[in-house]
């Protein structure tokens, strides 16, 4: 039984539950309503006895003018006792044959009480009875009951049938009004179902459908909404996902292509080498320089890998302590002056200390690109800078080079992996196309953000970071 009531629709399960409320309401007015009929009729039948009993003469049945409804169903009879206390009767009008009742009315009457008034049976049907007590004898009158129960079954007759009919109407108006109501409700488990038949493992998914329609009411509407919500989420998370497998399968290209260039150039100095290692010390001296400048490039292009995953894998590679960023810039620019003389660098802080808590290390290592960046894809002679300046809670860094700028579609991809602005001159110089990536993802580690702006004879990198607090002051370094 519980498992058929499961199995029944939410609006068909919702109709009969309705229509059970319904009819134990029906049920409880209906015997209220009877009750009082019945409690009424009786009250009515006991102001006729009050009323024959004023009418007849004080020991006699004979009556004066008289209802003639009253005559046919009317049963009297008057009682003397002898001194044994057993009733007899002395007058009647339409005595049964069985008075046992209304003896032992009489006897009661006869007793002490005053009056009685009770329902009896005579001759097999109800009648409503007054006894009352007269000089030396007591008098019975009963009016039969066949009109008050006829009214009172007529009455519920008409209730059954009436409270029945409202039923059917209720039940199946309700059923209809909720089978309308619910039809939201069907319309989202008809979308459900056309997204589970979708192959969501196929390489692009289209889930732009929606939940449409209005009404319902509010909890239906909330519902929709979270529904439509829910769908938007879904088809949000496979679009990123997608875009990230595409990345990955680019990345891996990019990579194995990466590889394989300085991978070929070592087998191609090592067959070199396996010839002019015994007839010529100087080659064989050149190729195997050749070969360990390939195997340094292929090392650091694996560490930038090993970093950018440890990166994408949220295990982040740092080791942040208290650091002073000034000096950090400063020790950058020497650094930088030292390799690349050919490039003159200018040195700004407009602070003597600017401290944060970062890994000093990898702070460097941003540094270092963004300035080696700045000195690759420029021509020897261009001025690089190197500015830094503090502002509310941000400790900001510029690079910035007077090169001949950045296109705006090569901005938006700046920050790619294997990427490059100029591809053969970055290769020439041992890029890999991963420097930029590896500043983004760093500062982003760090909490902070990168930003370019490039016009031609100003390319500006600026790198925001948490700062923890300030000393003021202005040094200037030019070289």
């Amino acid at each position: 039984m519980a498992t058929a009531w499961r199995g029944l629709r939410l609006g068909t399960r919702l109709a009969l539950a309705l229509g059970v409320l319904a009819l134990v309401v029906f049920g409880l007015v209906g015997a209220i309503t009877v009750s009082v009929m019945r409690e009424s009729l009786l009250h009515r039948l006991d102001s006729q006895l009050d009323d024959l009993q004023v009418q007849y003469r004080t020991s006699q049945l004979t009556p004066r003018p008289t209802r003639p409804s009253n005559r046919d169903t009317l049963v009297g009879v008057v009682y003397r006792f002898g001194d044994d206390g057993a009733p007899v009767a002395v007058e009647s009008t339409n005595l049964p044959s069985d008075t046992s009742m209304l003896e032992a009315m009489a006897k009661s009457v006869h007793t002490g009480s005053r009056a009685a008034r009770q329902t009896v049976w005579l001759a097999g049907n109800e009648y409503r009875a007054l006894a009352i007590s007269v000089p030396g004898r007591v008098r019975v009158l009963a009016i039969s009951q066949e009109e008050t129960e006829h009214t009172i079954k007529t009455l519920a007759l008409v209730e059954a049938l009436t409270f029945f009919a409202a039923l059917a109407v209720l039940v199946g108006a309700g059923a209809a009004v909720l089978r309308r109501g619910l039809q939201p409700l069907g319309d989202m488990a008809f979308t459900a179902h056309e997204i589970a038949s979708t192959d969501l493992t196929a390489r692009s998914v289209d889930l732009s459908t929606r939940a449409e329609g209005t009404g319902g009411g509010l909890e239906v509407e909330e519902l929709r909404t979270a529904f439509n919500v829910m769908l938007a989420h879904i088809d949000e998370s496979l679009a990123a996902r997608s875009a990230a497998e595409q990345r990955l399968r680019q990345f891996v290209a990019d990579a194995s292509h990466e590889l394989r260039t300085p991978l070929t150039s070592i087998r191609g100095y090592a067959d070199l080498f396996a010839y002019a290692a015994a007839n010529e010390p100087a080659e064989r001296d050149r190729l195997m320089g050749r070969m360990r400048e390939e195997a340094g490039r292929m090392s650091a292009l694996l560490d930038d890998l090993l970093l950018l995953a440890r990166l994408d894998a949220t295990e982040t590679p740092l080791r942040p302590e208290r650091v002073d960023l000034v000096e950090l810039a400063m020790a950058a620019a020497e650094g930088f002056h030292a390799g690349r003389p050919e490039h003159p660098l200018s040195f700004d802080s407009q602070v003597d200390s600017l401290r944060l808590d970062a890994d000093p290390m990898r702070l460097r290592q941003v540094l270092d690109n963004l300035l080696t960046n700045g000195a690759v894809h420029t021509e020897p002679g261009t001025a690089v800078a190197l500015r830094v300046r503090a502002e509310p809670g941000w400790a900001v860094v510029e690079v910035a080079d007077a090169g001949p700028g950045i296109s705006e579609q090569d901005q938006a991809r700046v920050f790619d992996r294997f990427y490059r602005v100029d591809d053969s001159r970055t290769r020439g110089s041992g890029g890999t196309g991963l420097g930029l990536s590896v500043v983004h993802s760093l500062v982003a580690a760090h909490g902070g953000t990168v930003s370019l702006t490039s016009r031609p004879g100003d390319t500006v990198f600026t790198v925001r970071l948490p700062s923890a607090s300030l000393v003021g002051g202005s040094p200037q370094v030019d070289s």
